[in-house]
Formats: structure tokens, C-alpha cells, sequence
């Protein structure tokens, strides 16, 4: 109970330090930055310490709290942790205090307000993650459009009215089709059992005909699509990125795509199998388009934020593979996949934001050699870019690996059973993706880093200090972590990637490598 208890203090102590902004004056900013630090390192402690108590290889949730909150309509407030979300509950939790730190020089303006939104939606997002109700879900998933909308539209560049206005179209548009979705399944639901339940656990198990379950399918998919974002509904997220403030960036790319990414683990495959199972081959193909397409709009592009969004677009198109091919292993990098892409997205815009500080350009045209001028800062990023092309021993190449593997694997079983070769081809055809990701990353540090020394405006910029060090090597510890010792978060992952494929797969999963 005390550990269940914890977790309700991981989730609601961002709503706290948004009480306790209210009492700092107006103007305290040094106060209003301390306050919101501290907050988030000790959300990450307590996040870290579940982490650890986690326990591997349990099936269903652990650390559960499940009280009525519209009881007559079966709403509860149900949250809890299991092997799907675990590891992105530390994400969030980690990523949270170097927001803070990262935003120092960057926020001038409305500073309390800033910090309030950055509370906001790390409440949110850690609310969608370990909500258990569907009705509680879609209200997290809803509330996290508010902060990203204000953190763009307040802080954000030139064209950020224009960025803020299409993503939220997109996102609300998706989000209209599967409230209609959910208020079908619910009510199908009640004339099936006679009773009304918005719990996961009750909607997995629902008996739906094979058309209805493709239409409510579409539904959910086309909501968790816009958020990954699979080709081709991604355009709204280069003008996102380009137009948020970095801490923005950081939240949009290092957790806020991966809701999309969850949405399709937890609820979309889960809740219609046999659709998803049919569906497959489409989200298979989907995802290597968005694997190979992303990684060609990456290589050409001379902004150096839009490099790194189009590569979110590539790389989220490895969990979408790892998730649709319905293997263990394929399955188990997807979770790792996200991870790895949230921490390596992450460093690079906080090194995309710590170079526009100094230099106010993002133009790839106008830098070079900054391998001589700003040697700590080139090394950071180097290792940073070779995570992101998945070299071995960082959390690039665990995720990757795995994940080809698994739809290799899937694929080579179908095929040796009959079932035809179309996994199998676009298992492989995933594995370009590895080639354009060095091509896009290798151009983008050899023009940046190297050649001849040349920075906007002729004069000398200043290396890393000591804060920025601190973010980056913390960073950089992770994705070490997860390269090198994978196999604590693998196991503690495991259960939930085998739920996940025994709602999907039922009796045929247990055969599944």
C-alpha cells in the first residue's frame, strides 16, 4: 500500500509545485527555478526507487491504486505500473529536472508561467502513462494538449502561432474520432455484460465483430498515428519542433511522440486483435516508409532542428516495426527503441539549444569546425550522434537490433510456415534505415564539427559550462546504461511485452520466440 501510495506521489508532485508557485512574488525567478528543480529531482528519485522495486517477471500491475471517481458511470481512478510502462515513467521522471536546468538562460519571460506548464505536462504525461482506466486515459491524453499548445505559442519563434494552430488540428482531429471509438466500445461493453466499465482490463476481453473491430481499430490508430507521427501524417511535427523554445523540443521529442508509440502497445492492438493482426502488413509498411522516408528528408535539410525531427520520424518508425511484427524480441526493442529515442533526441535539441544561445542560428551552413572552438561540446555531440546511429554500446543499437531481429524473425516464420514473405521483405528493407541514419548524421557532425572553423558573426563562442555539462553527462549515462547493461530493463519489460502479445496473438503467442 505505502508503495502504491508512491506512486501517487510521482504523479501528482508536479500539480503540488504548481500550488507552490502560487505563493512565490511575482518576479522571484531564481525562487520559481529552485522551487521547480528540486520538485523535479525528487519526482525522479521517487520514480527511480520504484523503478527498482519494480519486479521483473510478474504479470498485471504492481504499485496499483484503484478508487471510484464517477461510479455510477464505471469511472475509477486506476493507475498503476506494469512491464508496457515502466520504463517510460522513469523517462519522463528523468527528463524532467533537465528541462529545468536546461531552460535556465533560455526562459526569460513569464518565467513562473513557464514552469507551471512544464509541471502541467509532466503531470500529464505520466498520468496517460500509468493510467489503467480508458476514461482517465483520454483525460490525460486531452489535458497534455494545453502546456505544448502554451509552450509553443508563448515561448516559441517567429511562426510559432502558425506551428501551435496545426498541431493542435491534427492532434484534436484524431482525438474527436477516438473519443466516438471509445464511447462505442464502452457501450458495447454494457450490452454485452450489463454494466458499464472504462477499465482495460474489461475492454481487452471484449467479443467484437472482425468489421466492427477494423472501423473502432482505425479510430484509435489514427490518433496514435498523428502523435508518433507515421508517414503521412507527420508534417505538423518539423514546424512543431522548429518553432517550440528547447525545453519544448525536448518534451515533445523525448516523451511526448512516445504516447503514440504506447497508445498502439496498450490500447490500440490490445483492444482489436483480430483487426490488428489483419492490419499488420499495412502497419509494417507504414513504418519502414517512415523509417526510410524520414531518414531522406533528414539528409537533405540545412536547418539543424529539422534534422533532428525528420530522425524522430525514422527512428519511431523502428518501435512502429518492432510493435506491428508482434514478436517477443521485435517487441521488447520497441519499448527499448522508445527509451533510447527519448534520451538521444532529448541530448541533441538541449545541444541544438545550447548552440543557438550563443550563436542565434540554426543554420547548418553557417558552422563549421567546432570541433576546435568548443571541444567538450563536439564530443558530447559525437557520442550523442553515434547513439543515433545505433552503435554498439549505446541505447541506439539495442533498440534497433532488437527490433530488426524480431521482424526478421517474425517474418522468416511466416514464411517457412506459408504464410507468404511480406514481413520478412519488410524486415529487411528496415535495415536501410541504418545505412541513411549514419549517412543524415555523419553529414550533419562532418559539416558541423569539422572542416574549416567558421561560426556566425566571425567571433569566438564560449564551451560547455558547468550546467550544461552536468545535463548532457546525464544523458550520456543513460544511453550507456541501456547499451551496455540492457538486461535489467529487458527483464523488468518482459512481462509486458508478453501481455501485449498474448491480448494480440491469444492461444498463438505462446509458440512466439
Amino acid at each position: 500500500m505505502a508503495e502504491a501510495t508512491l506512486l501517487n506521489y510521482v504523479l501528482w508532485l508536479p500539480v503540488l509545485g504548481m500550488a507552490a508557485l502560487l505563493v512565490l512574488p511575482r518576479g522571484a525567478d531564481a525562487a520559481v527555478r529552485g522551487l521547480a528543480f528540486v520538485v523535479m529531482l525528487l519526482q525522479f528519485v521517487l520514480a527511480a526507487w520504484l523503478y527498482g522495486q519494480f519486479e521483473a517477471g510478474v504479470a498485471g500491475l504492481q504499485f496499483e491504486t484503484r478508487l471510484p471517481w464517477i461510479a455510477d458511470w464505471g469511472v475509477y481512478y486506476h493507475v498503476g505500473l506494469d512491464g508496457m510502462n515502466v520504463l517510460l515513467v522513469l523517462l519522463t521522471a528523468f527528463l524532467g529536472p533537465l528541462v529545468v536546468a536546461g531552460a535556465v538562460n533560455a526562459i526569460r519571460q513569464d518565467v513562473k508561467l513557464f514552469h507551471a506548464m512544464v509541471f502541467f505536462i509532466q503531470f500529464a504525461m505520466i498520468g496517460t502513462f500509468v493510467a489503467q482506466d480508458l476514461f482517465l486515459f483520454y483525460v490525460f491524453w486531452e489535458t497534455m494538449l494545453i502546456p505544448m499548445f502554451l509552450m509553443i505559442g508563448i515561448w516559441g519563434g517567429e511562426r510559432r502561432i502558425y506551428a501551435t494552430l496545426k498541431f493542435v488540428l491534427y492532434t484534436a482531429f484524431g482525438s474527436i474520432l477516438m473519443l466516438a471509438a471509445l464511447i462505442y466500445l464502452v457501450w458495447s461493453l454494457y450490452e454485452e455484460r450489463g454494466a458499464l466499465s472504462f477499465a482495460f482490463t474489461d475492454l481487452y476481453g471484449l467479443d467484437l465483430p472482425m468489421n466492427v473491430q477494423a472501423w473502432l481499430l482505425g479510430a484509435f490508430a489514427l490518433s496514435f498515428a498523428i502523435k508518433v507521427p507515421i508517414v503521412p501524417l507527420h508534417t505538423w511535427l518539423p514546424d512543431a519542433h522548429v518553432e517550440a523554445p528547447t525545453a519544448g523540443s525536448v518534451i515533445l521529442a523525448g516523451v511526448l511522440l512516445k504516447m503514440g508509440t504506447y497508445g498502439f502497445m496498450k490500447l490500440g492492438f490490445p483492444l482489436f486483435p483480430e483487426a490488428a493482426v489483419a492490419a499488420a502488413p499495412l502497419f509494417m509498411t507504414l513504418a519502414v516508409i517512415s523509417i526510410v522516408y524520414g531518414a531522406c528528408l533528414a539528409l537533405v535539410q540545412d536547418d539543424i532542428k529539422k534534422i533532428i525531427a525528420y530522425s524522430s520520424i525514422s527512428h519511431l518508425g523502428y518501435v512502429m516495426l518492432g510493435l506491428a511484427c508482434f514478436d517477443l524480441l521485435g517487441v521488447q526493442g520497441a519499448v527499448i527503441q522508445m527509451v533510447s529515442h527519448g534520451l538521444v533526441s532529448a541530448g541533441l535539441f538541449f545541444m541544438v539549444g545550447m548552440i543557438y544561445e550563443r550563436c542565434h542560428t540554426r543554420d547548418l551552413a553557417a558552422y563549421g569546425g567546432l570541433a576546435k572552438a568548443m571541444p567538450v561540446y563536439s564530443v558530447f555531440f559525437m557520442v550523442l550522434t553515434l547513439a543515433s546511429i545505433g552503435l554498439p554500446a549505446t541505447s541506439g543499437f539495442t533498440g534497433e537490433f532488437l527490433v530488426l531481429v524480431g521482424a526478421v524473425s517474425a517474418g522468416w516464420a511466416q514464411h517457412v510456415a506459408g504464410a507468404g514473405s511480406t514481413t520478412l521483405v519488410l524486415g529487411v528493407m528496415a535495415v536501410l534505415g541504418v545505412v541513411l541514419g549514419a549517412l543524415y548524421m555523419l553529414r550533419f557532425a562532418r559539416l558541423f564539427l569539422f572542416g574549416e572553423e567558421r561560426l556566425p558573426g566571425g567571433h569566438a563562442v564560449a564551451d560547455l559550462g558547468l550546467r550544461e555539462k552536468a545535463i548532457l553527462a546525464a544523458i550520456v549515462v543513460a544511453v550507456f546504461w541501456l547499451g551496455i547493461a540492457p538486461a535489467g530493463p529487458l527483464a523488468k519489460t518482459e512481462s509486458g511485452s508478453l501481455q501485449f502479445q498474448q491480448l494480440v496473438l491469444g492461444d498463438a503467442a505462446g509458440g512466439a520466440p
